[in-house]
């Protein structure tokens, strides 16, 4: 039986042969995937100022340029929508399916053992600014859906592996993608960790504003200095027994316009409006006006859908590890790109890794990213 065959087929025993194939194949492509990773690390692509074909900085486009020239070397059709943000696609069909993840990185910042952008490998580990968040992963996504192509794999719905310029800093690629595309049917970002995460927390930032200073500064020592993150002393404290307690991050005082501000990134459990947290505050803050910036409600899949009962058994296929769905205090393109759900890459156990110096990521768990984004690439294609 050939493999345009089995990929009509996606349980059972058919479907046990189907994946021992993909897998397979993913196997054979470990050198390919990793020169290909080695490739787009070695690129700078820190946000820096905008300039006329950059909206993100000469390092950002140079990036996205890259990632889709390795999709064109393996025989995809690409799209760079004006270099805000691009995708490599196969297949046909009305709707798709999708892998999001970005080329966009943090600043290095200090303390790196080599240059950051140097790709250096030791001991199977690559150390590279990016190679774990984001710009490995998402180019296992890439080389999985080649496996795919390869295999001569036909899936039902076209599939998209979409390089995004800006998560690290506000989503403006995103924003720009939904206004010249429609959103995917199901997908995933690989920018989290595993198994599953079918829930995200709701992200906020809350700016409070004071013209009289002595009022602002009481408000800021009462409710902040020295006070649990939590946001007790505000009554905002929520807590759900899945998601976790509220968490304060990220204070910020600066100045806008001669008026002092205290700016503060809220990180909220699903079952509370910021309406609410935002009326909370605003009964302490007395006197100063309080402005939500930004605000992405929380985000919650059902743990039953055929999406993530799907991508589970991908993860436990590979890893042999309870694929259990989780949560996360996180954000990611989910918050924003409807049907889309994060899934890796950092496996259980693995934190600390993505933001700070020296960020890492191991050869074998990038080639078992790349498996069990094969299958799951196959089985959102074939939904």
């Amino acid at each position: 039986m050939d493999f345009h065959i089995y990929s009509k087929i996606c349980l059972g025993k058919e479907w046990k042969k189907v994946e021992e194939k993909i897998l397979s194949k993913v196997e054979s492509l470990e050198k390919k995937i990793i020169d290909g990773i080695l490739e787009l690390v070695r690129i700078d692509s820190v946000e820096t100022a905008p300039t006329p074909d950059a909206p993100f900085g000469p390092g950002v486009k140079k990036a996205l340029e890259k990632a889709l020239e390795l999709g064109q070397r393996l025989g995809f059709c690409t799209v760079n929508l004006d270099n805000h943000i691009g995708y490599v696609e196969y297949g046909e069909g009305e709707d798709y399916v999708c892998a999001m993840g970005h080329v966009d990185v943090v600043p290095v910042g200090d303390g790196w053992k080599q240059p950051p952008f140097s790709g250096y490998m030791e001991d199977g580990v690559i150390y590279s600014r990016g190679v774990l968040d984001n710009k490995g992963p998402i180019l296992t996504c890439l080389y999985g859906l080649y496996a795919l192509k390869e295999l001569g794999y036909e899936p039902k719905h076209r599939i998209r592996i979409i390089f995004g310029c800006d998560e690290e800093s506000g989503f403006e690629d995103l924003h720009y993608y939904l206004k010249k595309e429609k959103p995917p049917l199901y997908g995933f970002t690989p920018d989290c960790k595993f198994p599953v995460v079918y829930a995200e927390r709701g992200r906020a930032l809350v700016r409070i504003k004071g013209k009289e200073l002595e009022p602002f500064f009481a408000f800021v020592t009462e409710y902040f200095i020295g006070a649990k993150n939590t946001g007790d002393r505000l009554g905002i404290d929520f807590s759900h027994q899945e998601y976790g307690i509220m968490e304060m991050r990220g204070y910020k005082l600066g100045v806008e316009e001669g008026i002092p501000y205290f700016e503060t990134a809220l990180s909220y459990p699903a079952g509370h409006e910021i309406q609410e947290i935002l009326e909370k505050i605003t009964e302490k803050a007395k006197g100063l006006e309080v402005v939500l910036v930004q605000n992405y409600n929380p985000v919650v899949f059902d743990k039953d859908s055929q999406m993530v009962r799907a991508l589970t058994e991908c993860y436990e296929t590979v890893t042999g590890q309870d694929g259990t769905p989780v949560t996360t205090t996180g954000g990611t393109y989910a918050k924003a790109m409807p049907g889309i759900v994060p899934f890796g890459p950092s496996f259980p156990g693995q934190k600390g890794i993505g933001h700070n110096p020296n960020e890492w990521m191991a050869v074998e768990d990038l080639m078992k990213n790349a498996k069990i984004y094969a299958l799951g690439l196959y089985r959102l294609g074939s939904l």
